[in-house]
């Protein structure tokens, strides 16, 4: 490995491109890293876990009384 290649180069698809560059081993770490981000982001979409978890489904609670409280009294 040469230590003076750059962490981008030029793509071969491309005149405007830039790929990481896995001779250098910055772009070789680069490459590691955003593979390992691209699989944990995947298998959380896919478990539907943490960011991508639906939102909790709401609890039900009775409706609020319509009677009075405290009852009025019937004697003054």
């Amino acid at each position: 490995m040469n230590d003076d290649e750059p962490v981008f180069k030029k793509s071969r698809w491309g005149t405007n491109r830039y790929v990481y560059n896995p001779n250098n081993p910055v772009g070789l770490f680069l490459i590691i890293a955003s593979s390992a981000l691209a699989i944990v982001m995947i298998l959380l979409m896919e478990n539907r876990a943490s960011p991508f978890a639906p939102p909790p489904s709401p609890t039900w609670s009775p409706p609020p009384a319509e009677d009075p409280w405290p009852y009025p009294s019937s004697t003054p």
